[in-house]
């Protein structure tokens, strides 16, 4: 839900007096004010954070000796054996309680959290056939990657689906607050789903308008699919409803696809992808227009169309069980009432692997900027907190978590696998990226709308002399595409840090043709790789950016709250009444 500017306003307002509370005992206003400011110059004058320090902990991440840091690889051991080794030597403590099952007594500390995660290697066909109900011996085939892209959604040796009816279910969403249901009262166990990707965005009213919401979220359509009782889910992928080209739909989807293990909740059969262009033309032979149906879908009283076509498909599945891990390490605060509560910093360590079915090319998917900068991030934010005088009042915890890639796993495990209860967790602050191409006059904060964190960013950024920006690229859903989700759901207030776009000695529009280029060339491709021609001076300010803005959160009388009526904070509200019971 977003807060009207009145509501925003007053809002900010109140966490304005939880700000200007800085510092335990302070008495006034002027006097907190002039202490944020002096807490905001000390880390502004401090040559901690700077562009080679950056640069070392990208190159050796993103270093081909690590071989793109897949889960469960030497290069991912290797990753997080590195993260270890560094926050030791701040002086850091490990951040994960021990239990039974590590052969340690509860209530003990360790560096690392297992994550146990299933791997399907799902050997796609090279052709799936489309078949009419109602003229036998009508059929229509469509090619491996050139036009779909299918995985399984069960943790089996061997998928079926025979003779599955095909029926085309809209956006694919139930949200009762909305008063939207494309499922209606159909009956769909067994069928296979089409449905569009994003969710409805032409009213502002409606879903948050531009903004995209969980619900046009492809895990999200995938889960909705499942909870229908369907054998499987096909998303028609365009660039725009994606939010990226086809291409990353190929590498992202290839070799092993890796899960929690599975806990009884409902899976489909298969989960699929199918191009705009193969979508038209097996609807055109089955008789419809796609977007014929599209306009159709857009209306509170659609039904499902069944679309007189079925399918058959069998996978075979090569299933391997391993184990990536969650890297946390925690600095206690200075205020011993306050410091029980902390700040998260968080960034996931891993990308996605080497492919060595790309045989004559560059095999290796460094992630470099994806996410070899976030961790640097966070590591230059874990050794500027160490040197923070006084330390700040509330502790920190540093996390560097796994399997992001693979549908944020390792965020998700450690969400629920957190080292004291969500209700203590004052915020998340994350980094998913980083800005390679300068400095700028603004600051990407997604999130902002969302919690009184938008008072503190605005204030850190207006020392900064820059502006805050919300998503700067909402119809793409970036709140939902990164690790602070998953701290989100269990209630805590979260901040993702991103790089601006309004780029200094820089045309208006060239920051958005760097990140737009990036993404057609170089996301989730052998291609991010680090380059010595980067220029980290936009990447510094984003991670002070971050220090300040987590400083202030730990010194403040009052942790951050989501806006009333946000989509989380029920949740949190619940964690907190929580810790109050004995």
């Amino acid at each position: 839900m977003l807060l009207s500017v009145e509501s925003k306003k007053w809002a900010t307002i109140v966490l304005w007096s939880t700000v200007l509370g800085l510092m335990a005992g302070c008495s006034g206003g002027g006097e907190a004010r002039s202490q944020t400011e002096a807490l905001l110059s000390g880390i502004d004058q401090s040559q901690t954070i700077s562009g080679p320090t950056l640069a070392a902990h990208v190159q050796y991440l993103a270093s081909d000796a690590l071989g793109g840091r897949g889960p469960g690889s030497s290069g991912d051991v290797a990753a997080r054996d590195y993260l270890v080794q560094q926050l030791q030597a701040m002086g850091y403590s490990p951040g994960v309680r021990t239990t039974a099952s590590d052969g340690q007594a509860n209530g003990q500390f360790k560096w690392q959290q297992p994550v146990p995660l299933v791997g399907i290697n799902t050997q796609q066909p090279s052709t799936w056939r489309f078949a009419s109900l109602s003229q036998p011996g009508a059929s229509q085939d469509f090619r491996q990657s050139d036009d779909f892209i299918v995985a399984s959604g069960e943790q089996q040796p061997q998928v079926s689906v025979t003779d599955a009816e095909v029926v085309f279910v809209g956006y694919g969403i139930d949200a009762p607050e909305y008063q939207w249901n494309d499922f209606k009262d159909v009956d769909l166990k067994g069928k296979v789903l089409l449905m569009l990707n994003n969710d409805p965005h032409w009213d502002p009213e409606l879903f948050a308008g531009e903004r995209r919401l969980y619900y046009g979220r492809w895990v999200y359509k995938y889960e909705s699919a499942a909870r229908q009782g369907a054998a499987g889910a096909i998303i028609i992928h365009t660039d725009p409803s994606a939010g990226y080209p086809w291409q990353v739909v190929q590498t992202s989807w290839s070799g092993s696809q890796f899960e929690l293990p599975a806990d009884g909740s409902p899976r489909l059969k298969f989960a699929a992808w199918l191009t705009q262009d193969a979508t038209r033309r097996l609807l055109t032979k089955a008789g419809f227009e796609l977007d014929q149906l599209t306009s159709a879908a857009k209306r509170r009283d659609f039904r499902p169309v069944s679309l007189g076509v079925q399918t058959s498909l069998e996978l075979s599945n090569k299933i391997s069980k391993l184990e990536s891990g969650n890297v946390v390490g925690r600095l206690q605060g200075s205020d011993p009432s306050l410091a029980d509560e902390f700040v998260l910093y968080s960034a996931h360590h891993d990308h996605l692997g080497t492919v060595p079915e790309l045989a004559g090319v560059d095999q290796i998917y460094n992630g470099a900027r994806d996410n070899a900068a976030g961790t640097a991030a966070v590591l230059a934010i874990a050794q500027a907190w160490t040197e923070l005088s006084p330390r700040p009042r509330r502790s920190v915890l540093v996390s560097f978590v796994a399997a992001e890639e693979q549908g944020l796993l390792g965020s998700e495990y450690l969400a629920q696998h957190l080292p004291v209860p969500a209700g203590r967790i004052a915020a998340n602050i994350n980094y998913d990226g980083g800005n390679i191409w300068g400095a700028t006059r603004d600051i990407t904060y997604i999130g902002y709308g969302k919690s009184t964190l938008d008072a503190v960013a605005d204030r850190v950024a207006s020392y900064q002399g820059r502006m805050v920006k919300g998503d700067q690229a909402v119809d793409k859903g970036f709140f939902y595409r990164s690790d602070q989700l998953n701290f989100a759901r269990v209630g805590i207030p979260a901040m993702f840090v991103q790089g601006g776009r309004d780029f200094v000695g820089r045309p208006a529009q060239w920051g958005a043709a760097q990140i737009q280029q990036y993404t057609q060339r170089n996301y989730h491709q052998p291609s991010d790789e680090y380059d010595s021609s980067w220029d980290f001076t936009g990447m510094v300010q984003d991670v002070k950016f971050g220090l300040m803005a987590g400083a202030v959160v730990a010194n403040a009388d009052k942790a951050p709250t989501w806006y009333a009526g946000d989509e989380f904070e029920a949740t949190r509200l619940r964690s907190l009444e929580a810790l109050a019971k004995p």
